[in-house]
């Protein structure tokens, strides 16, 4: 197969684009990402071929953490300053682009423009929602465990190893 190019579709060794499901056998499974991080460390830092080695998070959950209340002060006040942010920006490369006059005046141009925008931008966005999301949070993807596995010819080299870490016998 080769590019529209005329080239090889594929010239760089590593990972497919394209997703795919891990392969391996299973040499370890811990319950946090830190733990399974700890081990391939353990692995990599004995010489183990870690190109071998996959860390797979398991039960996949998206957690939301509420951070705060959302209120009509707090999203004017963030869609100003916000939008002051982008409007000193803006002001400041039409600055570098003054022929005549004062340099100051196109960034307070831009700074009151941003304040305005992002004002109005902020509260047309929180109308909208008209109280069915009065509250602000952050996402995060995390794994009910991390299992690390490791292609059949390692994994039992693997396993040995790192029963011999949880054991506390290894020497590292």
């Amino acid at each position: 197969m080769t590019t529209p190019f005329g080239g090889p579709a594929r010239t760089a060794p590593g990972p497919s684009s394209m997703p795919t499901p891990p392969t391996g056998w299973p040499v370890g499974s811990y319950a946090t990402y830190e733990e399974a991080q700890r081990a391939v460390d353990h692995l990599a830092d004995a010489d183990f071929p870690v190109r071998d080695v996959t860390i797979v998070g398991v039960d996949l959950m998206l957690v939301e953490r509420v951070i705060g209340r959302l209120t009509w002060g707090r999203v004017i006040g963030s869609g100003a300053l916000s939008g002051a942010w982008f409007g000193l920006f803006v002001g400041l490369l039409l600055s570098f682009f003054t022929v005549s006059g004062p340099t100051i005046v196109p960034i307070l141009v831009g700074l009151a423009s941003g304040v305005v925008f992002g004002l109005v931008f902020a509260a047309v966005g929180y109308a909208t929602t008209r109280g069915r999301r009065d509250f602000t949070s952050a996402s995060q993807l995390v794994a009910g465990r991390y299992d690390v596995l490791c292609q059949p010819r390692n994994a039992e080299k693997a396993r040995e190893m790192l029963a011999k870490l949880a054991m506390g016998t290894s020497p590292a």
